[in-house]
């Protein structure tokens, strides 16, 4: 099941997870969008749920210098605003 999401502002807190191939789905990444210096990263941001609901979650995304972000995925809420 993908759940359906619009993060609102900015992302902060930004890290990187992984580089090149160390992401498990670099080589995935590389057919789907092209080749380019991939980084897994994480951050937290405000996000409007399908629902209406606005949390504060983790979000994980790929993305690549020329090619930019790509695939947000919420992995964990942390706190629930209405």
């Amino acid at each position: 099941m993908k759940l359906e999401f619009k993060i609102l502002g900015d992302i902060t807190n930004c890290e990187t997870i992984a580089i090149g191939k160390a992401i498990r789905e670099f080589s995935r990444l590389q057919k789907i969008y092209g080749r380019g210096r991939w980084k897994k990263r994480k951050g937290i941001a405000k996000v409007r749920l399908s629902n209406n609901n606005i949390i504060y979650a983790e979000i994980h995304w790929y993305e690549a210098h020329g090619i930019g972000k790509r695939e947000f995925k919420i992995k964990k809420i942390l706190d629930k605003l209405n």
